[in-house]
């Protein structure tokens, strides 16, 4: 048997004759144990709230999204959508022209982004399961679904026709916009839907039919803005990808639903990395304490030490007993930790005990990797804690 490895399992599973060793050591385990389940159950949460924020936004974002690699728009044939369609994977597919406009309700005005989408639009998105009032848009009309943040801005509501709703694009190629006849494109909408999805698209988004939108843009009858995809469940984005790449050359820029709300996840993982090396900050605040333990065993021991000592054994030895114990003693108490965690967690998954508001659980989601990222980080600063304290023997004290 590994004799240091054995001395140090009696030292840290017996009791100390004296009794306030055997509480500091409850302290320094008990600081790590709470440190370590701290650290899980937050990083969980953010795993949840990536979760919550990515199958939230699956109402209006599709899987993949196709954008021109050069300019605002590109043409798009009838034989690209049947190649398109030809690649495994692929559920459904969307053409989509978007462009910024002037709303005009009254005498009140407001720039906001039109949307035109086709009739396929539903078959990839859940758009008009977000509308909360009226109805969703019927294809070739001049109906539109606006944001409740327009809405409000403007003062309009759902048929409502008392407040003449219509939109407003500056012609192409006629200098600088001085009066509204001659300049500007225009068109009158029928808001027949408000939508409630979040606060960017609320305040800055109205959907139409495609064909209102190409006629009010002057595009072409080909020109689109973008191509939104929806996948198969079983399908590989990574072989889609590739394929569209093969078909296509560089025409488009792919994004998945991540890469299309980059800002949040950006700043979601930027939370992440600060909530944990605060946390890391605390271990190590926690780990003080099993310096202070390991230091307090080594005094305590004193005699038994010396007897080791004229008994043969070296000082490498003895240092190697106090650094397996402090090792050991955050090994046991970050496993311990983290169970704790994974059994709160589970608990929050299974019973929602905490509510965001009261339809909404808080979102939490068991990750083998943040447990794996946890225990690496208590085993490392465990055993860099317990070198430090093991360093404190030294053949002086053990003799004196």
């Amino acid at each position: 048997m590994n004799f240091p490895l054995y001395i140090a399992k009696r030292y840290l599973f017996s009791k100390s004759s004296n009794n306030a060793i055997n509480i500091m050591t409850l302290i320094a385990s008990g600081g790590v144990i709470i440190a370590s389940a701290a650290l899980f159950i937050v990083l969980s949460v953010f795993a949840g709230l990536k979760d919550y924020s990515l199958n939230f936004s699956t109402f209006v974002d599709p899987d993949l999204k196709l954008l021109p690699s050069e300019g605002k728009s590109f043409q798009w044939s009838e034989n690209d959508h049947t190649s398109l369609l030809k690649i495994e994977g692929i559920a459904a597919s969307s053409e989509i022209i978007e462009e910024r406009i002037f709303i005009k309700s009254d005498n009140k005005n407001l720039i906001a982004t039109l949307k035109g989408v086709d009739k396929n639009y539903q078959d990839v998105t859940s758009i008009d399961s977000m509308i909360t009032k009226g109805n969703w848009i019927t294809p070739n009309s001049n109906e539109v679904a606006s944001g409740w943040g327009i809405s409000n801005n403007l003062s309009f509501g759902v048929l409502d026709y008392l407040k003449p709703l219509s939109f407003y694009v500056p012609k192409v190629g006629k200098g600088q916009a001085t009066s509204i006849q001659g300049y500007y494109n225009s068109v009158y909408v029928n808001n027949v839907g408000l939508f409630d999805i979040n606060e960017q698209y609320n305040n800055n988004y109205v959907f139409s039919d495609i064909e209102l939108a190409k006629q009010l843009l002057s595009y072409k009858e080909n020109q689109r803005s973008a191509i939104e995809i929806k996948l198969n469940p079983d399908a590989n984005e990574d072989l889609i990808r590739s394929q569209i790449k093969t078909a296509f050359g560089d025409k488009f820029n792919i994004k998945n639903r991540a890469e299309l709300n980059d800002a949040l996840f950006k700043m979601l993982n930027t939370e992440n990395l600060a909530i944990y090396l605060i946390f890391t900050l605390v271990i190590i605040i926690a780990l003080f304490n099993v310096i202070g333990a390991i230091i307090m065993m080594i005094l305590d021991k004193k005699k038994s030490l010396n007897t080791l000592y004229y008994l043969g054994t070296e000082t490498k030895t003895i240092k190697s007993i106090f650094f397996l114990q402090g090792s050991l003693m955050t090994v046991v108490s970050g496993l311990i930790g983290v169970t704790l965690g994974l059994l709160i967690v589970f608990t929050q998954q299974s019973f929602e005990f905490v509510m965001l508001t009261p339809d909404l659980a808080y979102p939490v989601r068991i990750n083998f990797f943040n447990v794996l990222i946890v225990l690496i980080t208590i085993f490392g600063l465990g055993i860099v804690a317990s070198k430090i304290a093991s360093q404190r023997i030294t053949p002086s004290l053990i003799n004196s």
